[in-house]
């Protein structure tokens, strides 16, 4: 009884304290807008972390916590970015934007955090209806087929016949943007936050026993096609409201930009940060974009050349960049943290076993 209670103890010490450095992270962040100009770069990296670092968790819950693999999270983007665009720009402004479809057909406007919210949940009713036929697909096949349904979306939304409601091939602009870098990171973090509930629910536990194995959740009681569907249902929600922030990010959006070059991205990210690990996915993110939006810029500078062999040109940053993924992806094939998370605990273990160390050390000497 004693140690259960010593053990409670501890467990919410450990919780205070998470939750202090998270506070902590908030308040050094508002310092950091406060100083540094808003134009810096570093704000681009906040930014555009917060929102990928989402966009792979959501990706992370499917691949890694499930055993789903699905190549449709920028289909899913894109449908949240078109409903939150298309729902949130002013009555005043779509003569405007749609100059070429008579105002468009969409003759009124959402609040900002309603049309949020839809634009996740566009994207799950979507999801719902894909998953009911393609998730009976397995490995590669599941793969393909989500893949094909972001290239099918992105078609159809540049189509002219819908230009009444998403412009064709134009550009969304003039929908409410925010600047502040707390609120990327406060939507972001609240929907990690329930992917964090999530996983750690039942349905968590279940979502991992039909990653781990199929039969041996199925002879369990677990129905596979229930907990597949409702999976893939969350991810893509979560994947909407990312695509939301990536268009108030980008100020305009158009359906061009989700390729699937940027579904590869994520999954990039959720590699290099271990699959499994949502902490890691977090870390990977803001990582991946501080590298190809900021640290390694300097190489597509041609004139920072030192020999005559123009190593240094437009695009040379990509070769960087591709190399040291490659590398991190052969030497640390785990990833980042695996299937590990970042936690105070995990420090004070690591910290314990360092001095354990040290004192055997100085015994050895």
């Amino acid at each position: 009884m004693k140690d259960n209670m010593l053990t409670i103890i501890k467990t919410k010490k450990l919780s205070i304290i998470s939750w202090m450095l998270l506070a902590a992270l908030f308040v050094f962040v508002l310092v950091l807008e406060a100083v540094v100009p808003p134009t810096h770069i570093l704000f681009t990296v906040l930014k555009k972390g917060a929102i990928y670092a989402l966009v792979a968790v959501s990706m992370n819950l499917l691949n890694g916590f499930t055993g789903l693999f699905s190549l449709g999270q920028a289909g899913f983007m894109l449908l949240g970015a078109y409903t939150y665009a298309i729902f949130t720009i002013p009555l005043a402004a779509r003569d405007q934007v749609y100059q070429y479809f008579n105002g468009g057909v969409i003759q009124f406007t959402l609040p900002v955090f309603v049309a949020l919210i839809l634009a996740g949940l566009v994207a799950a009713f979507f999801a719902y209806l894909i998953g009911l036929p393609v998730l009976h697909l397995k490995s590669d096949y599941l793969a393909i087929a989500t893949l094909g349904f972001a290239e099918i979306i992105r078609a159809i939304f540049q189509w002219d016949k819908l230009g009444v409601i998403t412009n064709g091939s134009n550009l969304l602009r003039k929908y409410p943007v925010f600047h502040s870098t707390i609120f990327y990171f406060a939507v972001s973090g609240i929907c990690i936050a329930i992917i964090l509930l999530l996983i750690n629910s039942t349905y968590g536990r279940a979502f991992k026993a039909i990653r781990d194995d199929e039969v041996a959740a199925e002879a369990m009681g677990i129905n596979l096609a229930k907990h597949k569907q409702l999976s893939f249902t969350i991810s893509s929600f979560f994947a909407g409201i990312s695509g939301a922030l990536l268009a108030m990010f980008q100020t305009t959006i158009q359906a061009s930009q989700f390729k699937s070059a940027m579904t590869y991205e994520i999954l990039l990210i959720v590699v290099i940060g271990g699959i499994g690990s949502v902490t890691g996915s977090c870390l990977a993110s803001f990582l991946f974009i501080a590298c190809s939006e900021w640290w390694l810029r300097f190489l597509d500078n041609a004139n920072l050349n030192f020999t005559p062999l123009q190593i240094l040109r437009p695009g040379f940053r990509k070769v960087v960049f591709s190399v040291v993924i490659m590398l991190i992806v052969l030497f640390y094939q785990k990833g980042i943290m695996g299937e590990h998370e970042f936690s105070i605990a995990g420090i004070l273990k690591r910290l314990r076993m360092l001095r354990i160390m040290w004192k055997r050390y100085k015994r050895m000497r």
